[in-house]
């Protein structure tokens, strides 16, 4: 119905041309692998609102220890990198790394000690963010190797950008495991009944922090694809990009109460925002409406969810 829409009034058809389709593509990718990992974490009744700020530091640590390690200070600044695959390489596992630190810690704070995840990732968004500052000086990380962006960020394979190829091949690998594995049944049972789940053997503790370690591990993923765009951090963005993870696994047919959701559920949820954000630019309605629009759909979500489940309950 929103393709309907934008088609229709859209000026020119614009909306329906195959280079804007691909431009949504692109701009849902970052957004489809912080959805993914939230999957897990909604599936097992767990919340993390840290992720767009695990995004931004875990791109600032890959892009600092890439510039740090391809040349000297005076050999980045004049656009020279003697050592430009190794600083690459170092860049790419210092930001997953990074990511899957920042879930780790927030795993171990909801598994072990019982904090509530809400409380958990509420602070992690906040100390992310402003370590990811106090490293980079308040600026935006400079002289990132503009390599990153010809051999990935803007390649384009078969008629669409590599980064969609990776955000594609990373959602049916997730949903695989999701579906398709003891560890993925494991997540479905613990979001369901996680006492139910505890006594028949399964390890609820590790269960959980594994899925954190994941949702940053991806984080750290998408901080990389975002370098990778715009040779560049983006100290001041994805600030909503939390709510809008959340939005796509509940849209898609998620349960903030647990126990139910799919990876490709959670790929059609994304495209709500992702088509609305484009139609919006395309037509020139101010974005923030985006924003707006995306928490009514998410209210309304939840209350449908609750209103199936009171009907569940009834029968």
């Amino acid at each position: 119905m929103i393709v309907a829409l934008f088609s229709i009034v859209s000026p020119g058809n614009a909306f329906l041309s195959f280079v804007n389709f691909r431009n949504i593509l692109l701009d849902a990718a970052s957004l489809s692998l912080l959805a993914v990992g939230m999957t897990f974490v909604v599936i097992a009744r767990q919340i993390d609102l840290s992720v767009g700020s695990v995004l931004i530091f875990s791109s600032v640590v890959a892009s600092q220890t890439c510039v740090a390690i391809a040349g000297t200070t005076q050999e980045v600044a004049a656009g020279v990198y003697p050592q430009l695959a190794l600083g690459l390489a170092a860049g790419a596992a210092a930001g997953l790394l990074s990511g899957a630190a920042w879930g780790y810690v927030n795993g171990v704070l909801v598994a072990r000690a019982n904090i509530p995840s809400f409380v958990v990732t509420l602070g992690s968004l906040a100390c992310a963010l402003g370590l990811a500052q106090i490293i980079s000086g308040g600026v935006n990380v400079r002289y990132v190797p503009l390599e990153v962006q010809s051999w990935f960020g803007g390649r384009v394979v078969l008629g669409l950008p590599a980064v969609v190829w990776l955000a594609g091949a990373i959602a049916v690998i997730f949903g695989i495991v999701l579906a398709g594995t003891r560890f993925g049944h494991h997540v479905y049972a613990i979001g369901s009944d996680e006492e139910a789940a505890r006594r028949v053997g399964i390890d609820t503790v590790r269960v959980k922090i594994s899925v954190f370690v994941w949702m940053g591990v991806l984080a750290g993923v998408a901080g990389l694809v975002d370098v990778a765009r715009f040779t560049t951090t983006s100290l001041g963005g994805h600030a909503t990009d939390n709510l809008a993870a959340i939005a796509a696994v509940v849209i898609g047919g998620g349960s903030l109460f647990g126990g139910r959701g799919t990876v490709l559920g959670t790929m059609v949820g994304i495209f709500i925002p992702a088509v609305l954000q484009n139609g919006f630019i395309i037509n020139g309605v101010q974005p923030f409406w985006q924003s707006v629009i995306i928490g009514v759909l998410l209210v309304a979500a939840v209350g449908l969810d609750q209103l199936q489940r009171a009907r569940s309950s009834g029968r």
